[in-house]
């Protein structure tokens, strides 16, 4: 479900070590999006989303939740806002360029994430990085400073993530999939976590050419908004919309008088 930030986030230029070349430049190459619901990529890496499809590289999303618990609306049932959720997180998608087709759900109910089956869940995420293999990794930060305060699914979504990179290169880490699936280990070279906390944050992506691509994608998910979060309608109130949009441009961090997206970069999981 489609959080907020707390505060906007204090941007400072960060060399990153090691980077071959800039995430939003890369062409022909395989990313792959992790998100603990569907909005989450969209919010959190939408802009950056829309420019590596621009880009002709290949964009798999990868969505642990059906987002089906987020609603005031008493008359809303969880089937119903799971199937309301895939559809708008499938428009959304559309606009900043990925194919339905490479949309993959995992299909775990709202909230329930931390519940799921262990060590199924970091099995499951190991598959798909093994199958996909990609070039670039997405998905949301595991740093401590944002977990602490910040919601189940996400907490989660972050933790299993990174384990399943840890154990994709690996093979005795669920060797059934080699011996039974031909899923090959698999190292993962560079990780870009959204939602990093400001102190982390060491990695920027310039979005203005996309923001407005990226703020109506964004409002492509009604459901996630007031009045419809309240009252579910599959549509907008023009000054409902105008307002949703002006609070995303007032909420999008910027820098030097940009609009960026802020991701913490990583070449690799922490071995002790």
């Amino acid at each position: 479900m489609r959080v907020l930030p707390i505060v906007m986030l204090t941007l400072a230029a960060v060399t990153v070590q090691g980077q071959a070349t800039r995430l939003e430049n890369l062409h022909g190459k395989t990313i792959l999006v992790f998100t603990p619901h569907p909005d989450d990529d969209v919010f959190g890496a939408g802009g950056t989303i829309a420019l590596l499809n621009r880009n002709q590289n290949k964009l798999y999303i990868a969505i642990y939740t059906n987002d089906d618990k987020g609603s005031y609306d008493l008359k809303m049932t969880s089937q119903e806002l799971a199937r309301i959720r895939k559809a708008e997180e499938e428009v959304s998608e559309s606009l900043l360029g990925t194919p339905k087709e490479n949309i993959m759900w995992m299909g775990y109910d709202d909230g329930m994430l931390e519940y799921a089956p262990q060590p199924k869940l970091v099995e499951e995420a190991t598959a798909i990085i093994r199958r996909i293999r990609p070039d670039v990794l997405l998905s949301v930060d595991p740093g401590e400073w944002y977990e602490r305060w910040h919601k189940t699914d996400h907490r989660m979504a972050a933790f299993n993530t990174i384990d399943a990179v840890r154990a994709a290169e690996f093979w005795l880490y669920f060797p059934n999939q080699r011996l039974q699936q031909g899923l090959q280990p698999y190292r993962v070279p560079e990780m870009y976590f959204f939602y990093p906390s400001p102190q982390e944050a060491n990695y920027y992506v310039n979005i203005d050419s996309v923001a407005e691509l990226k703020f109506d994608a964004a409002a492509k998910q009604v459901s996630q908004f007031e009045p419809a979060v309240n009252q579910y309608r599959s549509d907008w109130e023009p000054a409902d919309l105008a307002k949703a949009k002006a609070n995303m441009r007032k909420q999008q961090p910027r820098k030097d008088g940009h609009y960026v997206e802020a991701f913490r970069y990583a070449m690799s999981f922490v071995e002790y």
